[in-house]
């Protein structure tokens, strides 16, 4: 299955062990992950000098052709709010994962066809993910 995985990217105080650990599980249960450069330490500079549209676009068709999308929501992030209301657009199935204490917009959390879970360290994301996962039927086509 192809798992989109979203998080911030440009923000300085992501959680970048949670995402990781997010990366961890959903390729330890075998999924193809398109997005594992967003768990990188060096974000964007992985990704080269690839103009803004071009990235758009790609990371775009990536969510539509996902059979997922796993969210870390805790840091604030616009791409990742495209990213969700991209997938809801396309009926892709999308978990919303943060932090137990942080403050996450209601307006996302509450998006119908969504779910979502919290987590009190890295070590309490696994269970949602893999419940989550295994629930997500495989789409024809992706």
């Amino acid at each position: 299955m192809r798992v989109y995985l979203a998080a911030a990217m440009t923000n300085a105080t992501r959680d970048l062990g949670a995402i990781q650990a997010l990366l961890a599980v959903i390729e330890g249960e075998g999924h193809e992950v398109p997005t594992r450069h967003v768990a990188d330490p060096r974000g964007r500079e992985v990704e080269g000098g690839a103009p803004d549209a071009v990235v758009a676009l790609r990371d775009l068709a990536w969510v539509i052709g996902s059979d997922a999308v796993v969210a870390e929501v805790s840091t604030p992030s616009h791409g990742v709010g495209v990213e969700v209301a991209t997938a809801l657009q396309h009926g892709v199935p999308v978990l919303l994962l943060h932090r137990r204490d942080a403050v996450v917009s209601r307006l996302m959390l509450g998006l119908p066809g969504v779910e979502s879970a919290a987590y009190s360290d890295p070590g309490g994301i696994a269970p949602p993910v893999r419940a989550f996962l295994a629930g997500v039927p495989r789409r024809a086509g992706a």
